[in-house]
């Protein structure tokens, strides 16, 4: 994902003299190393100043530019808060804060650098819009959206690398401020967002085998401002609604399909997974992170009576 951020950006860059990039103490790889070695003067590394690399950013935007704060998604959001909240959205200026590897993605390298609360803090924000694509190709339409057309502050959650492409036979186009559907069936629906949305396409195949129906699979890719209508018809349509997000209990999708379950006298059959309200001391790839916060397949398939 990362990768076709950087490339969708130096495509963009090429013709928009107004993108601008500032990290913060990460190597530049791939596309964006291209980007800072052709457009030198719109690259600036501040090092391990995570806020001044924010400050930088509002005031790039005041002169009319459109400037991409990256870096880690931790390191992105967690240390200079403040400043996204004081210096982008007070002022509701048009900054994209990129977030490398939301969830637990960087797993070897412990709590520091899981972004498990990021969605809550940041959706929390006025003015602030959030958006965690899937795939390469979600980023690819969502780093265009908001180099061209965004007018205000913007969290764009990402992965890490080697994400499969899990929307090219999508039901539907990528529209933001809109869930989309990658499958359309009927009985359970799938709600979820980011690269866990893999899971969820495998559990809804496993689900069609136990059924025999079609399952629907909804990418709810934009976070904030959420698509309510299109989530409360998902919830009037379907007897089961499962909701699968690499973030905590609180304050994400989850919690904002209960209210919207609730004030809309849902009847259908809610079931929530997240990462567990704590922090889990284990060293291991992702997928042993996932799996000891009981989000593997096998974990929640036990929980849905699928095995």
């Amino acid at each position: 994902m990362r990768n076709r951020f950087a490339s969708t950006f130096y495509e963009l860059g090429q013709r928009d003299p107004r993108l601008v990039v500032v990290v913060a103490d990460i190597s530049p790889a791939g596309s964006i190393a291209k980007f800072r070695e052709d457009f030198p003067d719109r690259f600036i590394n501040t090092g391990v100043a995570e806020q001044v690399m924010i400050g930088l950013c509002a005031g790039m935007a005041q002169r009319g530019l459109r400037p991409f704060a990256y870096t880690i998604a931790t390191f992105s959001v967690f240390r200079p808060y403040e400043m996204i909240r004081d210096d982008l959205c007070y002022q509701d200026l048009p900054v994209t804060v990129v977030g490398i590897g939301g969830g637990v993605s960087y797993s070897t390298l412990g709590g520091t650098h899981h972004a498990m609360e990021d969605v809550a803090l940041m959706t929390s924000l006025p003015n602030m819009s959030v958006v965690a694509p899937c795939d390469p190709a979600e980023t690819e339409a969502a780093t265009r959206w908001l180099a061209l057309n965004n007018q205000h502050p913007a969290y764009l959650r990402l992965g890490k690398a080697g994400e499969p492409d899990l929307t090219s036979a999508a039901a539907e186009a990528f529209i933001f401020g809109r869930i989309r559907h990658l499958r359309k069936g009927w009985g359970t629906a799938f709600l979820t967002y980011g690269p866990i949305t893999k899971t969820a396409l495998a559990l809804a195949d496993a689900v069609e085998r136990r059924s025999g129906q079609p399952t629907t699979v909804v990418s709810v890719h934009t976070l904030k401002p959420l698509d309510a209508d299109g989530l409360a018809a998902v919830l009037a349509s379907h007897d089961q609604v499962v909701v699968i997000e690499e973030h905590v209990p609180h304050g994400g999708l989850g919690s904002r399909v209960k209210e919207l379950a609730w004030d809309t006298r849902a009847g259908c059959d809610l079931r929530l997974f997240s990462l567990k309200d704590e922090f889990i001391h284990l060293y291991g790839n992702h997928d042993d992170v996932l799996a000891a916060h009981g989000l593997s397949f096998a974990a929640i398939a036990g929980e849905l009576g699928l095995l």
